[in-house]
């Protein structure tokens, strides 16, 4: 089939890939503008997505808006059979929506309704969900409101961060995908579901403000959070050493299977980096501090001792 594909980042690469590999013909590929990268935001670098479909000789096209007509006309002149869309980044209007022939085709990493929207996987961890999966659904206007065609379930795992579980439904998405354009091409249509009305939960973008570990929650919930933003933002604590306050990146954490404690949450409960929260107490297994590299728990204490009693946050 003649295919548009709309993606930005690593998540939606493989479905590119796949589609491709799978004989169709990508007439274009729409993808977010090349951003500032590096530390300094110095280099200007196309997303991943607009870099594979360089590489495999696709035309790329990188509005900032899809709402004048003068794109929608042009993407109408491409006279797709259908578009294809994953982690794009643009509300797409009903113009875009409705050029294609056999219409627009979003694959989405949750069971929707849960976790419409735009962190559904991070939501997921967060909220100690213990399985997630991947949807295609049929675009409308809504906010990940179209009927669904497809659904397969993942697992998440007690200690599953948010990087194994992109990687796992990013893999998911590209199959998925792909036998839905198969399923498209061979029959012309794909049969819908209409998502159901109880269930719907939203995944609003990661703030910076929610990133800091709190341990007066459970332990339960600090593991939670912790996982759910690794590795990327990173959830992170303060911590007094050597006289000065400093931030270090929590990366992974474990359940600490500890007698009831009488410290305030926060403090630690020996030296080996066990920490007692609002209820229960967690094991810090991988810390990073500012402009240094992850470290397994006794290499940090080498380097930094955090003793029994010490208070973080």
């Amino acid at each position: 089939m003649r295919i548009i594909f709309m993606g930005t980042p690593d998540y939606a690469a493989p479905t590119l890939e796949a589609l491709h590999q799978a004989g169709h013909e990508i007439v274009a590929v729409y993808s977010q503008p090349p951003r500032p990268a590096g530390r300094r935001g110095l280099e200007v670098l196309p997303s991943p997505v607009h870099r594979i479909a360089e590489r495999l000789g696709i035309p790329v096209f990188t509005p900032k808006s899809l709402r004048n007509e003068q794109e929608q006309a042009a993407f109408r002149a491409l006279e797709a059979d259908a578009a294809v869309v994953v982690a794009y980044g643009l509300i797409l209007p009903k113009a875009i929506l409705d050029a294609p022939r056999l219409g627009a085709w979003n694959g989405h990493a949750s069971l929707l309704p849960r976790w419409r929207g735009a962190a559904p996987i991070q939501r997921a961890i967060i909220a100690g969900d213990t399985e997630t999966g991947v949807m295609i659904m049929k675009m409308d206007e809504g906010l990940d409101t179209g009927p669904v065609a497809l659904t397969e379930t993942v697992a998440i795992t007690p200690c599953m961060t948010t990087g194994e579980l992109h990687d796992k439904l990013s893999a998911v998405t590209a199959e998925l995908m792909v036998e839905a354009m198969a399923r498209l091409e061979t029959e012309g249509l794909l049969p819908v579901t209409p998502q159901p009305d109880d269930g719907i939960t939203y995944a609003a973008k990661i703030s910076k403000a929610e990133t800091r570990v709190d341990f007066s929650r459970s332990a339960q919930q600090v593991h939670d959070h912790v996982r759910g933003l690794a590795p990327s933002p990173g959830a992170w604590f303060e911590l007094d050493a050597a006289g000065r306050s400093e931030r270090v990146k929590l990366l992974a954490t474990e359940l600490a299977d500890t007698r009831l404690h009488q410290v305030g949450p926060g403090t630690a409960l020996d030296d080996h980096l066990t920490i007692a929260c609002g209820e229960g107490a967690i094991r810090l297994l991988t810390l990073q501090k500012a402009g240094g590299k992850p470290l397994a728990a006794g290499d940090f204490l080498r380097g930094t001792p955090v003793p029994q009693g010490t208070v973080i946050g």
